[in-house]
């Protein structure tokens, strides 16, 4: 059976807050060797287009997504909870403050992108009324270096 859920404060993150975060999103997996997660939290809080809201339960640091928008979509990436706060209906609540924060900036439409083989991170955003795109993502590294995983 879940736990009950607690409410989760949600908030903008702070300059105390950016080791916790990262901590958090390597015990969760979200990090790659190809990208540094510190400068991607500096780049997002770097304009208003951007940032990352985190989720504290009791204090602690229990859930993460960092939200931008390129003036027509939203983008969610770096979303993240606790493994041991899991089932807890955190996720949920993270995501719908990317959905409000979204709207405020007058922003309608979201976007994420989930590795095809993460069956669990697919079924969650199913269950938000997520679905599946028929579009096909393209990339390119501008430094030259070959298309990552």
């Amino acid at each position: 059976m879940n736990e009950a859920v607690s409410p989760l404060a949600v908030a903008v993150i702070t300059d105390a807050d950016v080791e916790p975060v990262v901590a958090l999103w390597q015990r969760c997996g979200l990090t790659r060797p190809w990208n540094d997660p510190h400068a991607d939290i500096a780049l997002a809080r770097r304009r208003d287009n951007s940032t990352i809201l985190i989720g504290r339960d009791g204090g602690a640091i229990v859930a993460t997504v960092m939200v931008g928008h390129d003036g027509h979509r939203g983008w969610v990436y770096y979303v993240a909870v606790d493994p041991d706060c899991r089932k807890r209906g955190f996720g949920r609540v993270i995501m719908a403050s990317v959905e409000d924060w979204l709207r405020r900036a007058g922003i309608l439409k979201l976007q994420l992108l989930v590795r095809r083989e993460n069956a669990q991170a697919n079924a969650f955003y199913q269950s938000l009324g997520f679905g599946e795109s028929t579009s096909v993502m393209f990339q390119k590294w501008l430094d030259g270096r070959d298309p990552t995983p």
